[in-house]
């Protein structure tokens, strides 16, 4: 728990101020509380040694005076401490959303979106919860219980040694209870990462769900894991539930010590009426302390669980930085690219490229093309330093990547990737994602150039049109000429389109070709394809074969050469013939 509040302590210092304001409110409150009792027992006292309806008055008016001002400090207390735990939610939410937008991909490879989305909801609810109710009812108890037994020691220090018996009783119990509440509530907050990453992923793939006519089978998955989960919450509910039980009997047994011992205390006449009814007012004002130190024991071994579990996620480090001394990119970019005797070994220690030497001149276009796995993608990733070589250096104008700003980089990029992805906005919201003050024309003029406008007739709000989660709504082909409108628009220095006319028909793909042929011309541009259509009229065209890289040259070159392209190329005009026939 210490660790927690220790890491949170630069987040809770920004609110010093009104901290302050709430712990003095907090501290008022609990000394009127304390006021309370003492009042009441000294007008009982004093109204013994004869009535008076005077005296009666002012004891009843001071009593609403002190409740009054109680309630006022009570509501000033919670209203400033619960609003500043709302305000370090606040905080740390954005500071975990901008940490996961740095990461780099291969954080994301190996960790499920569920558990992310768990740890960035749930977990930091219960967060919030220490820091708020928490913090503030761990303060308020230990205040009460410091005055009420401070003025209870000084009335009969006797008595108050026999109603603090069971406090050691007390102390084994939360710290028995807090640990097992603090080990299940980390098991709970892991299946639920589990539930929710089944979630997530039937929901992200629904479509491979219902063509595989798995609904059934993934029903019984997510069953079978929420009837788990449902077990361990009620495991846990039962614990919560006998930490209640055990401290009220042990509460129970010092009322009953206390009214014994102290009863004989006044038919003795050691201790007045008055005294033994303040110290009973007293005692009931310690109920609550010693019931509310359980719920709060509950709340900081979540808030304590959870922060560990967000914590993994604040100090994960991105493999791909900023450096220190970062070197100025050249305004405007030329373009050269030449990747130096690169290398790229996975995790598992299998090569995805291996000593691959090519150069890109400035302002050229270059293709890449080889069978599936054979690192095309891989390489193009590379470029916009979405991952670094194992070996060797990739160079942007004679500038090693590795030394630049990583985003002042991208910023040269327009990259369209084999797999696109559109959000859950409209087409227009989409093309203008990475432009975000683009005009109305300019977007207009993008989708145009990336062959997008024939369709927008039959959108029933042209580009206006809500495109649904993934771009749920659209064609295969539809989604990746949206994308290729979002990279033109960037009117980026280098433009890479990895695999970006897969899913459109050669028709079109001539089409598009012609309309970015201006755009291509006079700035680099890299072409990822599997048909040779695509990539026929690049400068030099590269070829890949299990990461290595085995012919190069242009299209009139490789053909003749007799090579992997050539017998590509053939093979793809024999089906082009087949496909006229």
């Amino acid at each position: 728990m210490k660790k927690a509040f220790r890491d949170l302590s630069p987040y809770i210092w920004r609110y010093r101020g009104g901290a302050s304001r709430g712990l003095a409110s907090l501290v008022g409150k609990d000394l009127f509380a304390a006021a309370i009792p003492y009042v009441i027992g000294r007008s009982i006292d004093a109204l013994m040694h004869g009535f008076v309806f005077s005296m009666l008055v002012r004891f009843a008016l001071l009593l609403v005076c002190l409740s009054v001002v109680k309630g006022l400090l009570q509501y000033w207390m919670r209203v400033i401490l619960i609003s500043i735990s709302r305000d370090v939610e606040y905080d740390i939410r954005n500071d975990l959303f901008a940490r996961l937008t740095r990461l780099a991909p291969d954080f994301y490879a190996r960790s499920r979106t569920g558990d992310i989305m768990a740890r960035a909801t749930n977990d930091l609810n219960a967060v919030r919860m220490m820091l708020g109710p928490g913090v503030m009812y761990w303060t308020e108890t230990s205040l009460t219980f410091v005055f009420s037994v401070a003025v209870m020691a000084s009335t009969d220090w006797r008595l108050t040694i026999l109603a603090l018996l069971p406090a050691p009783l007390v102390s084994v119990a939360v710290v028995s209870f807090g640990s097992r509440i603090h080990t299940r509530f980390e098991k709970i907050q892991a299946m639920f990462s589990g539930i929710s990453s089944l979630v997530q992923e039937n929901l992200a793939g629904v479509r491979v769900v219902r063509a595989y006519a798995q609904e059934e089978a993934e029903l019984r998955r997510f069953e079978s894991l929420n009837v788990d989960y449902i077990a361990e919450n009620l495991s846990l509910a039962k614990l919560s539930a006998l930490f209640m039980p055990v401290l009220q009997a042990l509460i129970s047994m010092t009322f009953l010590i206390v009214l014994w011992a102290g009863g004989a205390r006044v038919l003795a006449h050691r201790i007045s009426l008055g005294n033994f009814v303040m110290f009973n007012t007293y005692m009931g004002t310690l109920v609550w302390p010693m019931i509310a130190l359980g719920w709060v024991v509950n709340l900081m071994q979540r808030g304590t669980a959870s922060w560990e579990r967000i914590a993994q996620l604040m100090t994960e480090e991105p493999t791909i930085r900023k450096p220190e001394k970062s070197l100025a990119l050249k305004q405007p970019v030329d373009g050269g690219l030449h990747l130096e005797n690169v290398s790229v070994l996975y995790a598992g220690g299998a090569a995805a490229l291996s000593n691959v030497d090519l150069l890109i001149p400035a302002g050229s276009t270059a293709a890449v093309v080889g069978h599936t796995g054979s690192g095309k993608t891989t390489l193009v990733n590379l470029i916009p330093r979405l991952l670094d070589p194992s070996e060797g250096r990739v160079l942007l104008d004679g500038l090693d990547l590795r030394y630049l700003d990583p985003a002042e980089l991208r910023r040269q990029i327009g990259f369209v990737p084999q797999e696109t992805y559109l959000f859950s906005a409209t087409l227009a919201e989409n093309i203008a994602w990475g432009v975000p003050g683009a005009t109305r024309e300019q977007i207009e003029q993008a989708a145009a150039l990336a062959g997008l406008a024939p369709d927008l007739v039959g959108f029933p709000r042209g580009l206006d049109t809500v495109v649904g989660e993934r771009g749920l709504t659209l064609s295969g082909g539809q989604k990746q000429r949206t994308a290729i409108a979002r990279a033109v628009l960037r009117n980026p220095r280098i433009l890479i389109l990895d695999d970006a006319l897969s899913s459109v028909d050669t028709l079109t793909e001539e089409k598009i070709l012609q309309g970015l042929a201006d755009v291509m011309r006079g700035r680099t541009t890299i072409l990822i394809s599997h048909r040779v259509s695509t990539v026929r009229n690049a400068d030099r065209i590269f070829v890949l074969e299990g990461g290595e890289l085995v012919e190069s040259g242009s299209h009139a070159e490789l053909v003749a050469s007799g090579g992997y392209y050539a017998d590509l190329y053939q093979k793809q005009l024999l089906e082009e013939e087949l496909e006229a026939i």
